[in-house]
């Protein structure tokens, strides 16, 4: 019978991510969140409230496997990236982003 870490684990997988790269993103070590993931550790309120919270998921589902996964249509985890890669820039790099944005949408368009 599948249980919270088992659907926990559903849940990352669906977004692609590292047990690394989820952990960093709810703001928890990956040892921790590995050790809940793997179900040597019980998920704590907080790690399924941040989860819950970051990736639109129902609480209940996590704890009891009833319902549906996502309270609403799941995040579109490619606009983070992206966001993630323009706060990182200077601010002629995000002009330059912008303006290759724009191409590119006018050239799909244009398809």
């Amino acid at each position: 019978m599948e249980k919270a870490h088992d659907r926990l684990k559903l849940i990352r997988k669906h977004f692609k991510l590292s047990i690394r790269d989820f952990a960093k993103s709810i703001y928890f070590s990956h040892g921790v969140y590995g050790q809940v993931e793997f179900g040597s550790r019980e998920p704590n309120p907080r790690i399924i409230q941040l989860i819950c919270s970051k990736y639109n998921i129902n609480k209940n589902w996590i704890l009891t496997g009833k319902g549906e996964m996502f309270t609403s249509e799941p995040p579109d985890i490619r606009l983070e990236k992206i966001l993630e890669i323009y706060n990182t820039v200077d601010d002629n790099l995000k002009d330059c982003l912008l303006e290759q944005s724009k191409i590119l949408l006018k050239i799909y368009k244009n398809k």
